[in-house]
């Protein structure tokens, strides 16, 4: 393997020539001094100063250098070749194109893969490369001198929940960052995690979503028979979506039809008057059907400066939202033709539990979303322990007389932070440990009744696009403290990336 040096080495002051003595004749005149005299000193220092202070800013003279993009990531200062690439740069291009590929199938952020793709091709020697992301597809250019320019292309076209594998890839590209890892060794990892079988099988996940749901029906106030309905539709609503999925469905119809699924059994339970609340046993569906990483990580493509990846997103996360919602008229509508009764929408008692139970319930719910996402066995614990965090601070927010708008996005602050911590101890990136941990913080009890007034009572309909409308703000309030806790925590975690490199070069 050719030796390898820093990528940001520092630069030893420069040595100025020293000018060689010039012999002179023994026959010839004496000369003036050459040496300024120490009167005119002070006014040639005066002069310099005052040219410094009215001379305006050197404009630069090339552009930044692209690996100066990992300043801030775990992968900065990656190891590259003194030599250069090897005769088979075309094969370390497709190499990140995969690597890329399956991050963005995984649900990475653009940023992430951005990272993930200057480090690898900086630590395999490829200097001059440009990397272009937009929503689906990535592109490479490699333009190495008096050489000619090499483009690729990938588009992705498919995506599936792996927590576990997103963690592995960012243990690859770490370890491909401190030069300790070859590129046929790399693609055979990477090929190994391809590969590789999720964490937990699927009849784990779709029990997964039944507890869960039980256990959101139980935060929000629902009695233990609503939490028995809930575990139940949401098992029927997750059989239903894997059979759409097999058949090809596209995702909105999908989603509509197991919003409309979850919300008519929840409303035929009520009219055989079974003692429950429907508009709590729907929540948890809600919950379940949200875009919660799509939102988190169009929001943090938006902020670090992907625009055009954040509108894709976005466009997207709004479709599965107008889904879900249109799913739920459906489901009212239909009720009412069948004769249901109208809700008592309004009605809210709050928890009926105690916080301490509540906590306990948030942390089995999290846990549950962590099995479903496919998350790293060991990430689900300190991701549950991560929201309940959040949990805490939004309830003494909320004692506090903070907003109900406000106290939300505070709790995401803290959980963006702490899930900061918590992946760069464990060595995943950070999108892994939020995205489960902030899911119970939407409002979807709000999104149902807001929904109803709408669909069933006109004449609060205003009222109904009003909740809509702040449901919409609460949604997109956590997704931005997600991003705003990650940034603010990354001064602080500076040592913890660097430990989590010493740690990467002893294995």
């Amino acid at each position: 393997m050719p030796p390898r040096r820093p990528a940001a080495a520092p630069k030893g002051p420069r040595q100025g020539r020293q000018r060689q003595p010039v012999a002179r004749p023994t026959d010839a005149l004496p000369t003036t001094p050459r040496s300024v005299p120490s009167s005119t000193r002070p006014n040639a220092a005066a002069r310099t100063m005052l040219r410094r202070l009215v001379q305006g800013e050197a404009p630069p003279t090339q552009a930044m250098s692209i690996v100066e993009r990992l300043a801030g990531s775990p992968y900065a200062n990656p190891m590259i070749h003194v030599g250069g690439p090897d005769a088979s740069a075309r094969k370390a291009l497709d190499f990140a194109l995969n690597l890329a590929e399956t991050m963005f199938r995984y649900g990475a952020g653009a940023l992430e893969v951005e990272s993930s793709i200057i480090a690898v091709t900086a630590a395999f020697g490829l200097d001059h490369i440009e990397v272009d992301i937009t929503n689906q597809s990535v592109v490479i250019n490699y333009s190495a001198r008096d050489q000619t320019p090499t483009t690729v292309l990938r588009v992705v076209r498919s995506w599936t929940n792996n927590y576990a594998g997103l963690t592995a890839i960012h243990r690859l590209v770490s370890d491909i960052a401190d030069g300790g890892v070859s590129r046929t060794e790399a693609a055979q990892r990477l090929d190994e995690i391809i590969h590789r079988p999720k964490p937990f099988p699927r009849w784990m996940v779709t029990g997964a979503f039944g507890i869960f749901a039980a256990a959101i029906v139980a935060f929000v106030g629902g009695s233990p028979l609503a939490s028995l309905i809930g575990f139940a539709s949401c098992i029927l609503v997750d059989l239903v979506s894997r059979k759409l999925g097999e058949w090809r469905v596209p995702e909105f119809f999908s989603v509509a039809t197991s919003s409309a699924l979850v919300t008519l059994i929840a409303l035929l339970f009520w009219w055989l008057h079974v003692p429950i609340s429907p508009a709590l046993v729907v929540v948890g569906g809600i919950l379940l059907l949200l875009p919660t990483g799509r939102l988190v990580s169009a929001t943090q493509d938006a902020i670090n400066g992907f625009p055009v990846t954040a509108a894709g997103r976005f466009l997207s996360a709004v479709l599965v939202f107008a889904a879900l919602v249109a799913g739920i008229a459906v489901a009212l509508v239909a009720g009412a033709a069948l004769g249901i009764p109208e809700l008592e929408v309004l009605e809210s008692s709050g928890s009926r539990y105690p916080w301490p139970v509540v906590a306990v319930l948030t942390f089995v719910a999290v846990a549950m979303i962590c099995v479903a996402e496919q998350t790293d066995v060991k990430l689900v614990i300190p991701t549950s322990l991560v929201a309940v965090a959040g949990y805490l601070l939004m309830i003494s927010a909320m004692t506090a007389g903070v907003g109900y708008r406000l106290a939300p996005a505070l709790a995401a602050i803290l959980i963006g932070a702490l899930s900061r911590v918590v992946a760069l101890r464990l060595g995943a990136p950070q999108l892994v440990v939020a995205v489960p941990a902030v899911l119970f913080l939407y409002p979807g009890l709000t999104i149902f009744r807001s929904m109803y007034m709408l669909t069933i009572d006109s004449e609060v309909a205003s009222d109904g696009a009003f909740g809509l409308f702040n449901a919409l703000t609460i949604v997109l309030a956590v997704a931005a403290g997600v991003v705003l806790g990650d940034n603010l925590a990354r001064p602080f975690t500076r040592k913890l990336s660097s430990n989590e490199r010493q740690r990467n070069r002893r294995r």
